[in-house]
């Protein structure tokens, strides 16, 4: 099923933590209960990076993902809340997905990739 998919992907996690973790602290009122949303959507995604990209791009990945959230605050005093988030979470999903996309090897260097193209 397509939906059930596009649930496993990590791009997906970071998305739903992003928005889903706002959401529900603007909703309720409770902070705590948005930074949980956020670190259990972006704890969920590591086994699903890791696979794909390896240890040294999940670790990259993993601080992209908390530097949006963080990143999202200063941003919200100038555009506003809601596109705030949305323009990180965008951003977020987005190199997610160009992580996940690449051809590159797991946690190979570029010299080695490229020592490998030439033989």
């Amino acid at each position: 099923m397509i939906v059930a998919g596009v649930a496993r992907r990590p791009s997906t996690l970071v998305a739903v933590g992003l928005l889903g973790g706002f959401a529900a602290a603007q909703l309720t009122g409770i902070r705590p209960l948005g930074g949980l949303i956020f670190a259990a959507a972006g704890a969920a995604a590591v086994p699903g990076f890791l696979r794909s990209v390896g240890r040294a791009r999940t670790a990259a990945l993993g601080g992209t993902y908390v530097a949006a959230l963080v990143g999202s605050h200063p941003l919200a005093h100038l555009i506003g809340t809601w596109p705030a988030v949305l323009t990180v979470t965008a951003a977020m999903a987005g190199v997610s997905e160009a992580a996940l996309r690449s051809r590159s090897t797991p946690d190979v260097s570029e010299t080695e990739r490229h020592s490998a193209r030439s033989r």
